[in-house]
């Protein structure tokens, strides 16, 4: 099994768990948030819905700079626009990811801002890395939910919720 067979597995395990929170979040509370240095819960959701499009940006070329294409939070006002975006990015991913070759994973990646080079790592294991962030920002998805009293639905196994 290819490196791109395996991750594109993983990314659709973790997507579906991500559809299933995304699902949960209330409208009434997107602009809620539990502390003042956190996100608001829309935008927390937005976030996660829209982190399938680091696939594209990492296997269409061999870096991002932010310098270049300034980072402007995408704040909801509906969570059927967080449902959206999630289905409009999440296919483009999965399509992607599924056509790289081993030796385009083992190719050089980078972050940059402008001339500072944030990192360069294989690609494959910024992929990695870009799993490993959506279930970060879930985890801290699951937490709001929590706080809010709404049901947490299961990621690996039934939650406290589904039991």
């Amino acid at each position: 099994m290819s490196l791109a067979q395996t991750l594109t597995k993983q990314l659709q395990i973790v997507a579906a768990g991500n559809k299933k929170i995304l699902e949960r979040v209330p409208q009434d509370k997107l602009n809620w948030q539990p502390h003042e240095k956190s996100m608001t819960l829309g935008r927390l959701a937005m976030h996660l819905a829209e982190l399938p499009h680091w696939f594209n940006r990492c296997i269409e070329s061999d870096h991002f700079d932010f310098a270049a294409h300034p980072f402007k939070p995408n704040i909801p006002e509906t969570h059927a626009q967080i449902m959206e975006e999630y289905e409009r990015k999440l296919p483009p991913a999965v399509e992607a990811l599924s056509k790289v070759t081993d030796a385009q994973m083992d190719e050089l990646w980078s972050l940059k801002r402008g001339d500072i080079t944030v990192f360069t790592m294989p690609r494959v294991d910024y992929l990695l890395h870009a799993i490993e962030h959506m279930v970060h920002h879930r985890g801290q998805l699951s937490v709001y939910l929590r706080l809010l009293d709404v049901p947490v639905p299961g990621m690996f196994g039934p939650s406290a919720d589904e039991r």
